[in-house]
């Protein structure tokens, strides 16, 4: 039998196949074009903020973040964090176990109850939580006869908080645990393995860095969550504001310096979301070339 040569690509000097390479002119236009946009869009709006909330000096800057107001907006933020992120945390697991490992009814409805929140404004969903849980809605006379204070309070700003950033950690592991198949599950479980050593000893090493990266996304839109917050919160003062609520009122006060100090905080919280974010992908891509 006759055989024909196999058509390759042309190659260039590189190695690289000739009609993937770019000329040096096009690729210099590409890379510049792109540090342009992230110098303008990235650093510098992070070098204003710092540069305006230091603006009135060290001094200034740490009586607008220890103020007392401020304070108790940061105890809050934290405090509604760790509520929510391990609340999600567990959910997602949940729910990329089930969607990923197991075939039943109703599973595309999950799946599209999953991406609810983000279809859905943050200012509708802090809504939703006012007719459903304020003095004028479905369960607020119920609530109020039995001294149930949901709106308003600390229960309504953890409800809104979490309902936005639910699918976060889910929708994080659905793809990777599905990509990973169920083989070595099924493997276990053949070896005897229970459901819950199957699924400590091995699905939850497979899936840790897809695990972390949801975490920190997720705490990082709870720290910084404004729309549902702001609905369901009653922006009371030094009880009800968080840190981005408290950014907000000071701004609107004209009191720049001091909002710019305190949005700092936020600023830091997505820098450092940033680096783990590089971190844990450097670290999962280095654990898939090891294998």
């Amino acid at each position: 039998m006759r055989r024909f040569p196999r058509w390759r690509w042309p190659r260039a000097a590189g190695g690289r196949p000739r009609s993937l390479t770019e000329p040096p002119l096009v690729r210099t236009l590409l890379i510049g074009a792109a540090l342009v946009f992230l110098l303008l869009f990235l650093v510098l709006p992070l070098l204003l903020v710092f540069g305006k909330a230091l603006s009135e000096g060290w001094r200034a800057y740490l009586a607008a973040v220890g103020e007392p107001v401020a304070l108790a907006a940061i105890r809050l933020t934290l405090l509604t964090t760790a509520i929510v992120v391990p609340f999600n945390l567990l959910f997602g697991l949940a729910a990329a176990w089930s969607i990923a490992k197991f075939e039943f009814r109703g599973k595309n409805l999950l799946v599209t109850m999953i991406d609810l929140p983000f279809s859905v404004s943050p200012v509708i969903a802090g809504m939703l939580f006012v007719l459903l849980f304020g003095a004028q809605g479905l369960w607020g006379p119920w609530l109020q006869a039995h001294g149930i204070k949901i709106i308003f309070a600390l229960p309504g700003i953890v409800l809104a908080t979490a309902f936005v950033t639910a699918p976060l950690v889910a929708r994080e592991l659905i793809p990777l645990m599905r990509s990973q198949g169920v083989e070595e599950e099924e493997a276990a479980v053949t070896l005897g393995a229970g459901g819950w050593q199957t699924f400590f000893r091995v699905s939850l090493p497979k899936i840790r860095w897809g695990l972390f990266y949801g975490v920190i996304l997720c705490t990082a839109r709870s720290v910084g969550e404004f729309g549902a917050v702001s609905v369901v919160s009653g922006h009371i003062r030094g009880l009800t504001t968080t840190v981005p609520l408290h950014v907000e009122m000071l701004y609107n006060e004209y009191q720049f310096t001091a909002a710019f100090a305190v949005a700092s905080l936020l600023t830091i919280v997505a820098l450092v979301t940033l680096v783990l974010k590089g971190l844990i992908e450097w670290r999962a891509g280095a654990g898939e070339a090891g294998r």
